[in-house]
């Protein structure tokens, strides 16, 4: 069952909107602890809007497995 790939894409697009609310959270909330700077809250905030792929590259490769 899990090897269609209709099945995988969907289980991949709730884990990844699950993920990315938790991440944004997160993000948020420890950017309430980064100085008022604007430097620091530039440097921060670029860092975490980049960052967020990394975890979900191997989600996005078993989505498109078998292709």
């Amino acid at each position: 069952m899990l090897e269609s790939a209709r099945v995988r894409k969907l289980i991949g697009l709730v884990a990844m909107l699950a993920f990315i609310v938790a991440y944004a959270v997160l993000v948020v909330t420890v950017g309430e602890f980064v100085p008022r700077h604007w430097a620091a809250q530039l440097a921060y905030y670029v860092v975490a809007g980049v960052l967020w792929g990394v975890p979900l590259l191997p989600l996005f490769r078993w989505m498109n497995a078998g292709r």
